[in-house]
């Protein structure tokens, strides 16, 4: 068994364990033992973080999406000028999938969309994305509609992307994948109006 660690670091220690045993198995076929054995502790332990599968799951999907876009809108936030900025933001989004793909792939999965519940956690996360892209979008005379339709778009492109590049549809490293999408996408946002 575990050694005994502090609340907080012991339920830290539970989410990334249940993200892992997620990413493998997926929600339906996971089970609280398998969490359980997996993080050297208990059941009874286990619940005494987390009443149900369920609860275990919605915390690791709201965990997910609020890591990504505080990732992102750090980066973006700590730069200047929009074409820097655009840059930041995919090398950050890119660089978040390659470094939590078991994340990426419990957030945008198949089985997530199905539960209604679940998936109205990974839209929130994808509004908020979406949100924060508009946000970064200066384009002289556009209206927030058409802003947030290309960042829907911009959010978009990045999921698909980020599915083929997992797939190993595509190669390259998160940095060059981020530079090529970047270039494209300024492409696109300067000939927005």
């Amino acid at each position: 068994m575990a050694s005994r660690l502090p609340a907080p670091e012991r339920r830290q220690q539970l989410l990334e364990t249940a993200l892992a045993i997620f990413a493998r198995l997926g929600f339906r076929d996971a089970s609280m033992n398998d969490i359980a054995e997996a993080a050297g502790v208990t059941k009874p332990v286990l619940y005494q973080h987390f009443t149900s599968k369920r609860e275990l799951f919605i915390e690791v999907l709201t965990t997910l999406g609020v890591n990504l876009k505080n990732e992102v809108n750090q980066a973006v936030s700590s730069h200047e000028g929009p074409r820097a900025r655009v840059e930041a933001g995919f090398t950050a989004w890119f660089r978040w999938v390659d470094q939590n793909r078991d994340g990426f792939s419990v957030l945008f999965d198949a089985e997530t969309r199905r539960d209604p519940e679940f998936n109205e956690l990974r839209v929130r996360s994808q509004r908020q994305m979406v949100d924060l892209v508009a946000g970064f979008i200066v384009v002289e005379g556009m209206d927030d509609d058409h802003r947030r339709l290309l960042a829907y778009g911009i959010v978009g492109m990045s999921e698909t992307i980020c599915r083929r590049w997992l797939e190993k549809e595509i190669d390259l490293t998160a940095d060059e994948l981020a530079t090529q999408v970047s270039t494209f996408a300024w492409t696109g946002l300067r000939g927005a109006n």
